[in-house]
């Protein structure tokens, strides 16, 4: 096993790339808010699209200098996982047609439930669907939620913003995320 650590240059490149998709993934959270209804659809498709964009110029990135040093072109491939690739420009499939019936509580086709992938997706979306009729509780969600709403909050220098569209449980836990990444200053003798 090769334990050479990442160069740094590259390893720089990976942050700053992660660190655009993060705040890009934020974006997509930001524009589901109520707030937010007369935009919602192209916004979010933007910032998913730009999101999924940035993390695969961060996977090619890695890929081109795996490949630059030597590594084998199969294990790559499998490395990049070369076969669970999906294209946009080929446009929505079955599957996300299905994921979205189950979402909407709408019935699948016969001819797409015949497809094992369409049942699954269809089953998945019946039970996000489920769950959108709770509370959001699951306390691993709303700290990633919170912690992307604060850290976008405080790189703009407006965390007041953050009451004006999260409920108050979120806006509470991402003001305290700001409240966290704060400077502290010197101590002075």
């Amino acid at each position: 096993m090769n334990t050479t650590p990442m160069p740094e240059p590259l390893r720089r490149a990976i942050h700053q790339l992660v660190s655009e998709g993060v705040q890009n993934c934020q974006e997509v959270l930001r524009y589901t808010e109520p707030d937010q209804a007369h935009t919602w659809k192209r916004m979010t498709l933007y910032r998913a699209t730009d999101a999924a964009d940035t993390m695969n110029m961060v996977a090619m990135l890695i890929a081109a200098y795996c490949e630059h040093t030597g590594m084998a072109a199969h294990t790559l491939e499998s490395y990049l996982q070369v076969g669970q690739e999906t294209i946009r420009t080929h446009g929505t499939s079955e599957e996300d047609r299905s994921h979205v019936a189950g979402l909407m509580g709408e019935e699948l086709k016969y001819e797409a439930m015949r497809a094992p992938t369409n049942r699954m997706r269809y089953h998945r979306g019946q039970r996000q669907a489920e769950q959108a009729q709770h509370p959001e509780d699951d306390p691993g969600k709303l700290f990633t939620e919170a912690v992307l709403h604060g850290l976008k909050a405080k790189l703009c220098d407006d965390v007041d913003s953050l009451d004006s569209y999260l409920p108050p449980q979120m806006a509470a836990m991402a003001r305290r995320v700001a409240e966290a990444l704060e400077v502290p200053e010197p101590a002075t003798a």
